[in-house]
């Protein structure tokens, strides 16, 4: 039967890759939001001159987009350090 939750070394490969994932993310992110809006991302969403609907809609963007590269990074180390088994599933 197979480890449930992975052994040591998937868990290693797969926080560095989250970490990678998110590094790249967080630069496309900004990247793109530059380039869409034109403005660069608020730095600080307690300063009055952000708008309340810019900081928001910045911050759903970025967790989205952040959290979607760990996932599928995650995903991708976890399957790359399956085992591979000769018995077929039931």
């Amino acid at each position: 039967m197979a480890e449930k939750h992975g052994d040591l070394q998937t868990k290693i490969a797969g926080a560095i890759a989250a970490a990678a994932a998110g590094f790249v993310a967080k630069k496309v992110v900004i990247f793109a939001w530059t380039r869409i809006t034109g403005k660069v991302p608020p730095d600080d969403p307690n300063d009055p001159q952000v708008a309340l609907s810019e900081a928001i809609g910045f911050a759903v963007v970025m967790g989205v987009g952040l959290q979607v590269a760990r996932l599928l990074a995650t995903r991708a180390t976890a399957k790359r350090f399956a085992p591979h088994t000769a018995e077929p599933a039931d």
